[in-house]
């Protein structure tokens, strides 16, 4: 059973930058479209970011378009996701997930499609 793990958030100023991780311990990332979300208190988790198993093509939310950016490392055993001038109101818990299908602009973002969940990591942004 595939098992995602994230790593790579904490507190963060306002305009830095984080770089997070996710990885899966005996397997190769490069079969699956993996997705970010992120939970913040009180709020419906959201899909920030995708790239997908076929092509690697990546997808953003407009809140992030610009300031994050999806990869993976060559080996294909980590997807990373670089975060860039971080805002107060990117503070939440960021989940990584997994899914074997090639993603689109029409369901990259839809949750019920993924089958395998990090724990999630928390970023905090403040000064």
């Amino acid at each position: 059973q595939l098992q995602l793990v994230e790593s790579g958030g904490g507190l963060v100023q306002p305009g830095g930058s984080l770089r997070l991780s996710c990885a899966a311990s005996g397997y190769s990332l490069n079969d699956y479209s993996i997705a970010w979300f992120r939970q913040a208190p009180g709020k419906e988790r959201e899909a920030i970011s995708c790239i997908s198993s076929d092509d690697d093509s990546t997808y953003y939310a407009d809140s992030v378009k610009g300031r994050f950016t999806v990869s993976r490392d060559n080996a294909g055993d980590t997807v990373y996701l670089q975060m860039n001038s971080l805002k107060p109101e990117d503070t939440a818990v960021y989940y990584c997930a997994a899914d074997r299908v090639s993603q689109n602009s029409d369901t990259w973002y839809l949750r019920l499609l993924y089958d395998y969940w990090g724990q999630g990591t928390q970023v905090t942004v403040s000064s």
